[in-house]
């Protein structure tokens, strides 16, 4: 008594049916992993910028203030006059 053989499949199909199964695995990796953080940096930057921009308000301020602009001022003279 024979046994009934199994079909066996070309091997360009067990080809593609390996790049099938290796994509799905990518896929369903990728997928599990959540979502990528692309969008992050130009959050950062938003932030970054802003921040920067208040340091120049508060530094702008400090400079033109009276106190620094008369120190300013006495330092200039004095490099003026030492000449």
């Amino acid at each position: 008594m024979t046994t009934p053989s199994l079909p066996v499949r070309p091997r360009p199909a067990r080809r593609a049916a390996r790049r099938l199964g290796d994509w799905l695995r990518h896929r369903y990796r990728t997928m599990a992993a959540g979502p990528s953080d692309a969008g992050m940096s130009t959050a950062e930057y938003a932030i970054g910028t802003v921040a920067a921009c208040a340091f120049a308000a508060v530094l702008y301020k400090v400079v033109t203030s009276g106190t620094v602009s008369g120190a300013l001022s006495d330092v200039l003279d004095r490099a003026l006059h030492a000449v």
